[in-house]
């Protein structure tokens, strides 16, 4: 049941709702308002403290106070012994020897010129010291077997009180379904024994509310003996009568009492007419005595009956139990704000038992307006300002009264916008906005938004004028206006939106695992707005509770989260929350903890076969990674412990597999399983199996045959591995015989893995085998392999050797090779040997070293480069092979044909005049044929960009060494190129440039050289010698690029066999204008192309021919002596 005090408490709340809801400014005149008050009843106890009996109000004009006490006037700011609060009605009691002239009921009366509000009572009790009195009470005589009431009558004093019974020793009276207490406090015997004898029986009575135990004098019970004990019917002691009418409140605690009186001792049972009691709410006390039912509700009352039995009777009482209630407000008044010419209705109706009456007051006084019959409703029609009061509404039974208060304020004012102007709202995009905006207008005003930017959907005006934006656009940021209008006048605000940027939140890495005991860390990123920053706040959570503290393992750094050393209780899902003062995100990644599986366990083995068997097993836990695979693990042995090898990887989903095993082993297993952690610890090793020894499975499969001799072939092999042996004694037996004759195999038996072949002919075909063999037999056919027995050099030289003349320096070599038996071997090709004899030029004998082309293969002819032109040689031709040269073919003698000449060996001007020259020259080192004639041609080439024509002159006198140049011009300068030539053409050309002379300077200077004509020949003759030696060294570091066979031919044969490709005149530069006029010189030696086309060779390389004189194959050039 709801009390008095929340009842009221309900109705000031909805006042106060209302207030909150409505919210008049201060501004406008208003009614008061309770809005804390005291209720109920306070205790002055203990009387030396202070007592405070609150009443605050709010109101325009602010509220006046009065107070009455017991329905008159008080004045508590006129008593001295009263302090009184400031800006309210609250006083306090000051302690005082007379406080007890403050007792009563209180109430406060707030008011203002518009109305009064009344505070609800509240009564002030000081209460008194009860005692008991002092008196002389006769002794209590009975015989054995009575029944005996010892009477407490406690004094009165505050509720509750609670009686104890005990001695002076503070001992209390032991009680039993015979002895009690009853709820008046009395003793009952139902029936007296002699030990009930005493003469301090006490009764003591506890005040709780104000601590107090009072005593009442000890009283004596003398029990004197009886010697006969008469049964006795029982007989009710309390409640006296046959029946008795008990009213009880709902929601309280009804408590019904039986005590009787009779011998032997009565037994008490209780019932409820017509209806059972509440199991869940009835119990039984004082030993059955007393009935308490908790909670009463409407439906509990009837009549209730106890029962005292024992062997002599029955006694019966019945409680008429009426249940009745307080009032309780079904509908309380509300308080509300009228415009003029408006109406309004009060509606008060309570509930109670009996039904409460109502009465309505006005600003504290009675109403006199004509209410409703059952005055539950007050209509007041064409309200005016005078009209504004507080209506007060009080429902009344014999239980109790409630008052309840209602504000009528009339007001006729234009809209007051209570919002501040210009108010910036910063909200995160996204994000709902409202802008307020609080306006109070009677009549009600009409309030609208607008800017410059159309409104759109989102945009809403609420009743209270607050426009309210669902999800913000970043284009929703802005000024914004709000208008309110009524009958009155109209009001505008401005309010601005700014928009921040939402936080956004991401967990790293996503749903991670990590493998047990070692680490990971948790990356929370986070982007928030500049200006919301300095609040932001990063909450970590796991599996929704709240991480606050690091430890030994687990580290909060704000922004990360580190675990160390992870444990399986480390799963769950973890996220991240960023808080600001405006928003929030989170992020959730969920942390998986694996490890690699548990070790397989129960190794068995089944099937045993000679090479195979079961092997089988049982899964163990995957650690929250499904298991890939299962790795099985061998350790064979024979007299070695053996180690353990990968023999055999089988799916996760199969725990036994077939294994082959190898014969004349001790094998033992173990299991491993995988998952993407690893590899587990091995499983227990599995008993040991031995295999039975067999023959071999296999032979040698390589095998090198190699004839390093031509009387022995060694045979070589790859051994078997020990457990391809399969057995013991293991050994190798090794068959040779020659192809193609009528022999037998040769047998041999040998441990190791090579056999030496004796007394061999020279390259002849064999057939060799080997086979395994062991104690328990042989191993399989064995494969025939052939190879030849050892080369020997070739005993034949090639037949028909004859030579063809390509050019002055290049000869083809043509031959009939030998047949395969005369090479006794593997040919690798032909040696061409050629040396030089005589020069045809002036008959001189050559002791010229020999030179050797070589040229792999099979082949009959090739092509001997760089020959010296117009000169007699010798060839011959051998075949070769591994072993060595076989005889070479007798000598064929061949003759070069001239070719070119080389360039003079130097071109100079000795005496130069005004209109001649005299040129004088060396001959060519290497005439390579017989010289014919000199061909001169020389031009003017003044320092200007224009050359004179190319004049010609033949010198037919091969023997000449000098030219005088007539009919030139004076003071020009000229330059003249000297070519040699036999009858293979001409050679490359010499020059040598100079300057005729002017008539004035030409006495002195043919007087300067004939004076000094020594000095220049000696300068000549240095030169000439400087140009010589920079010359060979030219030559003798670039030979080496062609033709490699003359490095090693005497100097002077160097000097006759320099390369004959050269520029012709190798001092002009492209762009020099002389070389646009050179054509008539420019025509070098087209025999010498011939030689230049043939590519480069060494020692090392090897080229070859075709036959216009170019390499179609390869040859390698030596030198013999």
């Amino acid at each position: 049941m709801i009390s008095k005090r929340a009842q009221v408490l309900i109705c000031v709340a909805v006042l106060l709702n209302y207030f909150d809801a409505v919210e008049i400014p201060i501004l406008v005149e208003q009614l008061p308002v309770i809005t804390r008050s005291s209720s109920g009843t306070i205790i002055a106890f203990p009387v030396d403290e202070d007592f405070t009996i609150e009443c605050e109000a709010k109101g325009n004009p602010a509220p006046v106070y009065k107070w009455t006490k017991n329905g008159y006037p008080f004045h508590p700011y006129a008593d001295p012994r009263v302090k009184m609060s400031q800006n309210s009605g609250t006083f306090t009691i000051l302690p005082n020897e007379n406080i007890a002239e403050y007792n009563g009921t209180y109430r406060c009366y707030a008011s203002n010129r518009l109305g009064t509000a009344m505070s609800e009572e509240t009564q002030f009790i000081v209460p008194g010291v009860p005692k008991f009195p002092d008196e002389d009470i006769i002794p209590v005589e009975v015989e054995e077997g009575d029944a005996v009431v010892l009477s407490c009558d406690p004094p009165h004093g505050l509720s509750p009180v609670h009686i104890y019974w005990m001695t002076l020793d503070l001992v209390h009276i032991p009680q039993d379904e015979r002895v009690s207490v009853g709820r008046d406090g009395n003793l009952y015997f139902a029936n007296v024994k002699k030990t009930d004898s005493r003469t301090d029986y006490c009764c003591f009575a506890a005040f709780s509310r104000i601590r107090t135990i009072v005593q009442k004098v000890p009283m004596t019970l003398a029990v004197h003996t009886s010697n006969t004990f008469q049964e006795r019917r029982p007989t009710m002691m309390t409640p006296p009568g046959t029946s008795s009418s008990v009213t009880v409140l709902k929601g309280e605690l009804l408590t019904l009492e039986c005590i009787a009186e009779g011998l032997p001792t009565p037994k008490i049972f209780w019932q409820k007419e017509r209806a059972e009691l509440p199991p869940e709410r009835a119990v039984l006390g004082n030993y059955g005595k007393q009935l308490k039912i908790n909670d009463i509700k409407a439906s509990d009352h009837g009549i209730y009956r106890c029962t005292a039995k024992n062997i002599g009777g029955v006694a019966q009482h019945d409680f008429h139990v009426h249940v009745e209630e307080p009032p309780q407000w079904k509908k309380c008044p509300e308080s509300s704000v009228q415009s003029v010419a408006s109406s309004v209705v009060l509606h008060c109706s309570a509930s109670g038992n009996p039904k409460p009456e109502i009465h309505w007051k006005r600003n504290g006084q009675p109403l006199q307006k004509t209410l409703s019959p059952n005055h539950e409703e007050i209509r007041i029609e064409n309200l005016q300002l005078m009209d504004s009061a507080v209506y007060q509404c009080e429902a009344t039974n014999r239980h109790g009264s409630i008052l309840a208060s209602a504000n009528i304020d009339v007001l006729d004012i234009a809209p007051l916008i209570l919002t501040p102007d210009k108010r910036n709202y910063t909200v995160v995009l996204g994000h709902s906005a409202n802008l307020h905006c609080n306006v109070f207008a009677v009549p009600h005003a009409k309030v609208f938004w607008y800017r410059k930017e159309m409104l759109e959907a989102q945009h809403m005006t609420l009743e209270n004028g607050t426009l309210h934006i669902l999800k913000t656009q970043a284009q929703d940021a802005g000024v914004y206006m709000c208008h309110a209008s009524n009958s009155q006048g109209n009001g505008t605000l401005a309010a601005h939106l700014e928009l921040l940027e939402p936080t956004t939140v991401s967990l790293r890495p996503e749903n991670p695992w990590v493998k047990r005991s070692h680490s990971v860390t948790l990356t929370c990123h986070i982007h928030c707005d500049s200006k919301l920053s300095p609040s932001l706040k990063i909450t970590w959570k796991k599996n929704g509770e709240e991480m606050t503290k690091s430890n030994r393992r687990i580290n909060l750094n704000s922004d990360t989260l580190s675990i160390v050393n992870v444990t399986w209780e480390d799963a769950g899902l973890y996220s991240c929350t960023g808080s600001t003062s405006m928003d929030s995100a989170a992020a959730e990644t969920r942390l998986s903890v694996r490890d690699v599986p548990s070790a397989p366990e129960s190794l068995h083995l089944s099937g045993k076969q000679t090479r195979s068997m079961i092997l089988s097993w049982i899964a163990r836990d995957s650690q929250n990674s499904p298991i890939s695979e299962y790795l099985v693990q061998a350790k064979k042995s024979r007299q070695d412990p053996g180690t353990w090898e990968d023999l055999i990887s089988v799916t996760e989903n199969i725990t036994s597999v077939a294994l082959s095993l190898e014969p004349y082993y001790n094998y033992e297993f173990r299991v491993f399983a995988k998952n993407e952690m690893g590899k587990s610890p091995p499983s227990p090793v599995s008993e040991v199996y031995s295999t039975p020894p067999a023959v071999p499975d296999k032979n040698p499969e390589i095998i090198n045959i190699k004839a390093d001799t031509s009387k022995e072939m060694i045979v070589t092999w790859e051994p078997l591995k020990v457990e391809e042996q399969n057995g013991p004694g293991f050994h190798y037996r090794v068959s040779w015989r020659r192809q193609g004759a009528s022999t037998d195999w040769h047998h041999e038996n040998v441990n190791r893995h090579h056999f030496l072949i004796k007394d061999t002919p020279a390259f002849v075909l064999y057939d060799v085998r080997v086979q395994s063999v062991n104690k328990m037999g042989t191993g399989p056919e064995p494969q025939v392999h052939t190879a030849y027995s050892g080369e020997d050099s070739p005993d034949a030289s090639p037949p028909k050797v004859t030579v063809d003349v390509a050019n002055s320096s290049v000869v083809k070599v043509s031959w009939i090779g030998i047949s395969q038996d005369r090479v006794r071997g593997h040919l690798s090709g032909y040696k061409i040997i050629y040396w030089r004899v005589s020069d045809l030029a002036d008959g001189k004998r050559h002791h010229a070293d020999h030179h050797v082309l070589i040229f792999p293969g099979h082949r009959e002819w090739g092509m001997i480069p760089g020959l010296i032109p117009f000169t007699e040689y010798k060839v011959s031709v051998a075949a070769f092979n591994a072993r060595g040269d076989g005889p070479a073919s007798s000598p064929v003698t061949f003759r070069t044909p001239e070719g070119v000449p080389e360039q003079p060996h130097f071109l100079r001007i000795m005496s130069p005049d005004s209109n001649f020259f005299t040129l004088s020259w060396g001959p060519p080192r290497n005439v390579n044929g017989i010289l014919t004639a000199y061909l001169l041609h020389y031009q003017i080439i003044n320092d200007t960009d224009e050359v004179g024509s190319m004049q010609n002159i033949s010198i037919k006198e091969p023997s000449a060494v000098s030219w005088r140049v007539p009919r030139l011009e004076l003071g020009t300068r000229y330059k003249f190129y000297l070519r040699a030539c036999t009858i293979a053409g001409c050679g490359r050309a010499v020059s040598e440039e100079g300057r005729t002379e002017t008539q004035a300077t030409y006495s002195d200077a043919s007087q300067s050289l004939t004076t000094h004509g020594w000095i220049i020949g000696l300068m000549c003759a240095i030169a000439l010698l400087t140009l010589v030696l920079l010359l060979l060294c030219f030559v003798q570091r670039n030979k080496g690029g062609k033709y490699p066979v003359k490095e090693k031919e005497a100097p002077s044969t160097e000097e006759n066999t320099q390369p004959a490709k050269q520029e012709v005149v190798s001092n002009f530069s492209a762009n020099n204008p002389l070389n646009r006029s050179m054509n008539s010189i420019s025509v070098d030696m087209k025999s010498y192309d011939s030689v230049d086309s043939l590519v480069q060779y060494s020692d090392e390389e090897h080229q070859q021919f075709n036959e216009d004189g170019s390499f179609i194959g390869e040859y390698t050039e030596s030198k013999e002596k």
